[in-house]
């Protein structure tokens, strides 16, 4: 059964459905499922708004598989060019039109790395975010030492990469991580009306729009081609492996353990 579905209505409104019990961890094969259909939204001229969501209210994406992770070849060279997961959150910055995360539980990781690359984020007032990857040994290699100091600012940036902190909704709408915090009951009806309003304007004058504010972020090729190298430089690192096998061996990966993932993060090197 396919982790990634999708629907698109008759204003041209694609919403996109993460359904990987019983935490929408980020597999390898959820993520070749997702970065397919982000390409092939990113083309298809009936769709003018991209929405993405959960079907559990508790997680949007946990994170990356940790598992798989070190299973990664840890001798591999630098590489030359944008890995995967760079390219499909590339391809969400940058398609002609606008991306919409809709985060109603916990996000961490790689989850929070394809949430950041979105043009909005919105959230509801249990939203919880985290990057755990600096307690396990290795770093938010999927855009997130890009995404964050440009969101955020570089203190607040380190501030969450560094402590792996859970970081609740209302400080992630100060700090600028998301647009807004919206309740329970307001935050379908804000979403179905923002999409519904942007899907109604003249195609290309939003297209034209996105890309001219796209264009301020300059060029990020570099800055995440180095943030790859680096993620791929400590996979082979001692302390990282064991910092990951003792993630998993806490409760990582497990509903009880992502439910505290910042309490765990600390207790990782205990």
């Amino acid at each position: 059964m396919s982790a990634i579905t999708f629907t698109v209505d008759d204003r041209g409104v694609a919403t996109v459905l993460v359904d990987h019990p019983p935490i929408n961890l980020m597999t390898q094969e959820v993520f070749v499922e997702l970065a397919k259909l982000t390409s092939r939204l990113a083309t298809d001229v009936e769709v003018r708004v991209v929405i993405l969501r959960s079907t559990n209210p508790e997680w949007f994406i946990a994170h990356f598989d940790v598992e798989a992770i070190l299973g990664f070849p840890a001798d591999a060279p630098p590489p030359g060019e944008l890995p995967g997961f760079h390219w499909m959150c590339e391809t969400l910055r940058t398609m002609p039109k606008p991306t919409i995360a809709v985060i109603e539980g916990r996000v961490g990781g790689g989850g929070n790395e394809i949430a950041m690359s979105c043009d909005m984020r919105f959230a509801s007032q249990q939203a919880v975010f985290n990057q755990p990857e600096v307690a396990l040994g290795i770093i938010p290699g999927g855009t997130g030492t890009v995404r964050l100091p440009r969101l955020v600012g570089r203190g607040r940036a380190l501030e969450i990469i560094l402590g792996c902190d859970d970081i609740d909704a209302a400080t992630a709408e100060q700090w600028g991580m998301i647009n807004r915090v919206l309740s329970a009951t307001e935050l379908d009806p804000f979403i179905d009306r923002l999409a519904g309003r942007i899907a109604s304007f003249p195609r290309d004058a939003v297209a034209a729009a996105k890309a001219s504010v796209v264009r301020t972020d300059q060029e990020l090729g570099d800055d995440l081609l180095a943030e790859a190298t680096a993620f791929s430089s400590l996979l082979g690192n001692a302390d990282s492996r064991d910092a990951m096998t003792a993630f998993l061996a806490h409760g990582g990966q497990t509903p009880e353990g992502e439910r505290r993932l910042g309490d765990l993060a600390g207790e990782i090197s205990g």
